[in-house]
């Protein structure tokens, strides 16, 4: 569905690595962790409160909240508002955001 224009192995510009739960993400430089993770086939990036559906990026401006996940142990985190960079841990968000205090 989604695809790079030229895919990161046929380029030799720098690339950034991250973790989504246990697979090994590689991006570009200045992606949003939303576009990394549909461009490398990851889609579903949390499960709805109450039937757990799964959602995924959908307006790539940070009005929907569809692209909710947890970065470094905060959640509710709009991965299409964030950079990617260099050993990120991120996680699906499961269910209803969790809220600080």
């Amino acid at each position: 569905m989604f695809k790079r224009l030229s895919p990161l192995d046929t380029t030799t510009d720098p690339v950034v690595t991250f973790h989504f739960g246990d697979q090994v993400v590689t991006a570009r430089p200045g992606d949003s962790l939303a576009a990394a993770l549909l461009a490398s086939g990851i889609s579903i990036c949390r499960t709805t409160p109450v039937s757990n559906a799964p959602r995924a990026p959908y307006c790539m401006m940070g009005v929907c909240f569809e692209c909710l996940v947890e970065v470094d142990g905060n959640p509710n985190v709009q991965a299409c508002q964030v950079e990617v960079r260099d050993g990120m841990q991120v996680h699906m968000q499961q269910g209803a955001r969790r809220l600080s205090l």
